[in-house]
């Protein structure tokens, strides 16, 4: 990009209350749109212009381009401009995101933390991105984060980072975590996965940021219990979204959530992991231990990620559950969504992945007639007679706002082949519908 003055532009601006009208001999009116001629200095834009150019540029361009005049340089180093940074540590070439270049990253630290607001780390399996990533977490000892984000991309890698002997902590990566939670004191939201944060360093941040806290996600985090999870529930009144995994929960907590002392959840996300497959026996939730969260926050979603083999579900909807969302991740059996019609009556959302051969059929319009507030059906993977679709859209109605089925999962029959399902389809929708090519959720 040149330094000098380009030459006269046309543009053509709509009309927008957020910016300055030009004067009238710098216009004139063409259907309801203002076209204009201006002599444009890109030097000379204004800072919040510039400021907001580049917030929509890569980290490198927007590097390059601070390089072409001074006042560019200025806006480079505007505290707005460095609110939100995403560290990409990858020590694999193979790997499908770049990692951030170290110069830029100590740049960030030297010369940005104090004004980093929002911060997530997307680090690959290696021992040594893990070791990088807590490096970085504890030097930002300046800043006020208000959301952190801590993704592995494939295996827990914080979970291997070299321990330290310090008093009450077993980790590099506790130590360093626990030194964002002090230095915060104004964290709203916080996402980690696969790490080996504990009840000790949860107190912590409960203590430096009690009255910010609104959303906390704890997944695959072993270290972590339910007398953890009150200790948030207890002290951070604003916690509106609590996600952790189904190991964690159990009727005791469920009911100390909803004790009058405890938050009103809005959403209470759960997920249901196995990695060994006939290893792990699920522990069932009594249906009083539901009833009493309901009670107690009774307008809680209730979202619950299943990636489980068929075999591990036998605990599962045996009786009446609260949950609102339910997202099938593998393969699931004729027999476990059977019983989701019956014993999910606040049912909202219904996504499912895979199934056998078997048509779902049965659950399907089972489904419809018992869960009254659904409103989204996703299918992938499984089968589904063309006739069997059609009626289970008609009992659902206009409030199934989403409705997403593959093309190749459907079955024709007698009544409907895959040229007219669209039609009835959409009649009963009252909106145009087709199959989905590809699963959109």
């Amino acid at each position: 990009m040149k330094r000098k003055s380009l030459s006269v532009v046309n543009k053509v601006v709509q009309s927008s209350p957020a910016m300055k009208q030009p004067k009238l001999g710098f216009y004139s009116s063409l259907n309801q749109t203002h076209t204009y001629t201006v002599l444009l200095d890109w030097r000379s834009l204004p800072h919040h212009v510039v400021l907001r150019i580049f917030q929509y540029l890569p980290l490198i361009d927007r590097a390059q381009a601070s390089s072409v005049c001074r006042r560019w340089n200025e806006v480079f180093h505007i505290p707005d401009l460095w609110r939100k940074f995403e560290f990409e540590l990858n020590q694999s070439a193979t790997s499908s995101f770049k990692s951030s270049h170290p110069d830029l990253v100590q740049q960030i630290v030297k010369r940005h933390a104090a004004h980093l607001r929002y911060v997530s780390f997307k680090v690959d399996s290696s021992t040594e991105s893990a070791e990088a990533a807590c490096d970085i977490l504890s030097q930002l000892v300046n800043c006020s984060l208000q959301t952190l984000d801590l993704i592995s991309m494939a295996n827990p890698s914080f979970m291997n980072v070299s321990k330290v002997k310090m008093p009450g902590f077993f980790s590099h990566f506790v130590s360093a975590l626990t030194l964002v939670f002090v230095n915060s004191k104004s964290l709203s939201s916080i996402k980690i996965e696969d790490t080996p944060v504990d009840d000790p360093s949860l107190k912590i941040l409960v203590a430096n940021n009690s009255d910010t806290l609104t959303l906390l996600k704890m997944s695959s985090c072993p270290y972590v219990s339910s007398d953890g999870i009150l200790c948030v529930a207890d002290h951070c009144q604003g916690l509106r979204e609590l996600a952790l995994n189904y190991s964690i929960l159990s009727d005791e907590l469920l009911l100390a959530l909803s004790s009058e002392t405890h938050v009103n959840l809005e959403h209470l996300r759960i997920d249901v992991v196995s990695e060994n497959p006939g290893q792990i026996k699920f522990h069932s939730i009594k249906k009083q231990s539901w009833d009493a969260l309901i009670k107690h926050s009774p307008g809680v979603n209730v979202v619950m990620y299943f990636f489980l083999y068929e075999e591990e579900f036998e605990t599962f909807f045996t009786e009446e559950s609260p949950v609102t969302h339910l997202y099938f991740g593998r393969s699931v059996s004729k027999v476990v969504l059977g019983r989701i019609g019956p014993n999910c009556p606040r049912l909202v959302e219904l996504v499912v992945c895979a199934n056998g051969l078997q048509t779902l059929d049965n659950e399907l319009i089972c489904i419809a007639q018992h869960c009254k507030n659904l409103t989204a059906l996703g299918l992938s993977a499984c089968e589904v007679r063309c006739s069997a679709l059609v009626e289970f859209v008609r009992l659902c109605g206009r409030r199934l706002a989403q409705l997403s089925v593959m093309e190749e999962i459907l079955t024709p029959d007698g009544d409907y082949g895959l040229d007219k399902i669209h039609t009835e389809v959409s009649k009963y929708l009252g909106r145009t519908w087709f199959p989905d090519v590809m699963p959109v959720w």
